[in-house]
């Protein structure tokens, strides 16, 4: 059971209105049986409780509530956060949370509707992934310097998220026990408390032992660590910090820091093995996809390149 009280919740001296008890107790129900059901990363759960926390406060102060609403109540909100300058997809997550809860209300037996199977999601621009050239790559692993132990466990770090397309989470949650350098594979968690092994590559291996070798104990110190990469006193680097690496070494590298982001190095990951002809599948199941209509999305990114290339090139692009 994902543990949590309306007080932690709302301890802050800052903190939102509070959500009406009733809503409270149904949000908390459905977040501990989502997860539960789904082990989804506490990340999602959060997302989750804050989209249906926020409509319960909406609905509060026009009679009625989250657990009781129809569905000219969601349609109303929905079209309220649009006026009110609310992104499309920021909608479209906020429908799926909605979904999710009114379909666990029903297979429950609290409803016998769901007031959103007539919604339709917002129409959501296609947004292409942006993936760095393998010469901006090769410039950003070269930034950091390894002749200090937290240089050599940032080069670490960015290696294996390139060399494994990592995401964000996945990579600074990662144990010491994930990595078989004998075997050459990481053993990743994904998302769902999906497993899957990823190999590892010469480069990655290389720069992993040699942070394993002289830089991790000089970091972690005296104290005993699970955690692969870790910083001064031994506490391992939080995503935002991560962040922050990232945008440091790709100012460092002359690549404008706003263009690149962690999943960036996913997102390269992925374009450069199709670009040097990966199997579609084979990738999906690097990424840690459940669908292969999520990685498809890549053979568009290295379509539009080619085409780019085609056009900057070919006398008469």
């Amino acid at each position: 059971m994902v543990a949590s009280t309306p007080a932690d919740r709302r301890k802050s001296a800052n903190a939102l209105p509070p959500t009406p008890d009733a809503d409270d107790a149904a949000i908390q129900a459905f977040i501990d049986a989502t997860w539960a059901e789904s082990g989804l990363a506490r990340s999602s759960l959060d997302s989750y409780r804050r989209d249906l926390e926020g409509y319960a406060r909406w609905r509060e102060g026009r009679g009625g509530g989250l657990a009781g609403a129809d569905r000219a109540a969601l349609f109303e909100y929905l079209a309220s956060r649009a006026r009110a300058g609310y992104s499309a997809r920021s909608n479209a997550r906020l429908l799926s949370s909605l979904r999710a809860f009114f379909a666990h209300r029903v297979r429950r037996g609290d409803r016998s509707d769901d007031p959103t199977a007539l919604l339709d999601p917002p129409k959501l621009p296609r947004s292409l992934p942006k993936a760095l050239a393998e010469s901006q790559i090769d410039a950003l692993l070269d930034a950091p310097d390894v002749d200090s132990p937290l240089g050599l466990r940032d080069r670490a770090m960015l290696e294996l998220m390139y060399a494994c397309g990592l995401r964000v989470s996945e990579l600074v949650h990662l144990p010491a026990t994930a990595v078989n350098l004998r075997q050459g594979v990481l053993r990743v968690m994904g998302k769902g408390s999906k497993e899957r092994l990823v190999p590892l590559g010469e480069e990655a291996q290389h720069w992993l032992e040699r942070y394993l070798a002289q830089s991790r104990q000089a970091l972690a110190g005296k104290r005993s660590v699970a955690a692969l990469f870790v910083g001064a006193g031994g506490a391992p680097p939080s995503r935002q910090q991560f962040w922050q690496i990232v945008k440091r070494y790709a100012g460092a590298a002359g690549i404008d820091p706003a263009k690149v982001s962690p999943h960036g190095l996913r997102h390269s990951f992925a374009t450069h093995l199709l670009n040097r002809g990966a199997d579609l599948r084979a990738l999906q199941m690097l990424l840690g996809h459940s669908s292969l209509s999520t990685t498809q999305i890549y053979t568009l990114v290295a379509r539009e390149q080619l085409k780019q290339l085609h056009a900057k090139h070919h006398p008469r692009g």
